[in-house]
């Protein structure tokens, strides 16, 4: 049964790439504000279910809901737009556009949307200066850190306001320290802006920053108990 107000919401995912499935009847809710942690060990398929939720991959059988549609009778336009728009990605290693500065990379999503160059930099370097890499905004990716970087692509995701924001091993590369810092500026997010976190990760100690685990092995998932 789905939880009544669900914002995103799949049912019985399949998906099998050859001979060999990588989802075999997952399911997922998740709510406005919420932090949900996907967790299982490496090839459990907790990174095919964030894409298939994000709209990046059609699964097999199942269906998706966010805000009540159903993402697979979408064109693909439609469902392109609401990467931009309405949704917001965090990668492991950032994935910034290496020929930008970081304030480009930042307002790159709000550009794509129409936005002029000079209130999309404005807005980019105000998230940019909560995160504390404003004085980055000259410098291009290969001239950061890689815990700098990471702070950039969480200024450029939450940016545009989304109300979805899909975080796949956010952490990953980051020392302990800064993996703190960004998930803290995650949770903070998700409370402030009442956007729902997706978040997939191996790490209990990221996944303690979550309200809610789902764990996904071998294809399935199991939702545990909320947090408190």
């Amino acid at each position: 049964m789905t939880p009544a107000g669900s914002l995103l919401v799949a049912r019985d995912l399949r998906k099998s790439y050859g001979p060999t499935p990588a989802l075999d009847g997952a399911s997922f809710s998740i709510h406005p504000g919420e932090v949900v942690a996907v967790m299982g060990p490496s090839g459990s398929g907790k990174s095919t279910l964030l894409h298939c939720l994000a709209g990046i991959v059609t699964p097999d059988s199942g269906s998706i809901t966010y805000g009540g549609r159903e993402l697979s009778t979408m064109s693909d336009g439609r469902r392109s737009a609401l990467r931009r728009t309405e949704f917001g990605f965090v990668f492991q290693f950032g994935q910034l556009v290496p020929e930008l500065t970081c304030t480009e990379n930042v307002a790159l999503p709000m550009r794509l949307n129409g936005v002029k160059r000079k209130e999309a930099e404005e807005h980019a370097l105000r998230f940019m200066a909560q995160l504390e890499v404003d004085d980055l905004g000259a410098k291009r990716p290969g001239e950061i850190s890689g815990g700098q970087g990471q702070r950039v692509a969480v200024a450029r995701a939450l940016a545009s306001n989304p109300k979805v924001l899909f975080a796949d091993e956010p952490t990953g590369a980051l020392d302990s320290l800064n993996g703190e810092r960004v998930m803290q500026l995650l949770s903070d997010a998700a409370r402030s802006s009442n956007t729902a976190v997706v978040l997939v990760t191996h790490e209990a100690r990221v996944a303690a920053y979550s309200d809610r685990e789902i764990v996904v092995r071998d294809g399935k998932s199991r939702d545990l108990e909320y947090a408190g």
